[in-house]
């Protein structure tokens, strides 16, 4: 109970710093932003609002300007039980990636990240 009061009031400053300090976005000609917008169809982050690690894609994704979806795992979300049936547990952040019809499942933070600007940047 203690450590889910002390992850909850840390991700609310870590939450506001973000508000604050957020990156501009990433400048592209409209049809390269296009492009963009429907390659991030394909995606979808499972995150928590408050989880540090999940700030830190969020913020990447900002940056990057990437509309991807995000869902919320809090407990009794639906989206909490399609992570852990499609992915095999509930951890976040997690990045669901559908290529050729296939879905992958990606857990950590830095490796969705680098996925990020490999693909986008």
């Amino acid at each position: 109970m203690l450590v889910k009061v002390l992850r909850n009031g840390i991700g609310g400053i870590w939450q506001l710093g973000d508000l604050i300090t957020r990156p501009t976005k990433m400048k592209r000609a409209p049809e390269a932003q296009l492009e963009i917008e429907n390659g991030c169809k394909e995606l979808a982050l499972y995150q928590l609002p408050r989880c540090p690690f999940c700030i830190k894609v969020r913020r990447n994704m900002h940056k990057l300007n990437l509309p991807i979806e995000k869902r919320n795992v809090n407990p009794g979300s639906p989206y909490r039980d399609e992570l852990e049936a499609g992915g095999g547990r509930v951890k976040s952040p997690c990045l669901r990636i559908t290529e050729n019809g296939e879905v992958r499942w990606m857990y950590e933070s830095n490796d969705i990240i680098a996925y990020l600007e490999q693909r986008f940047a």
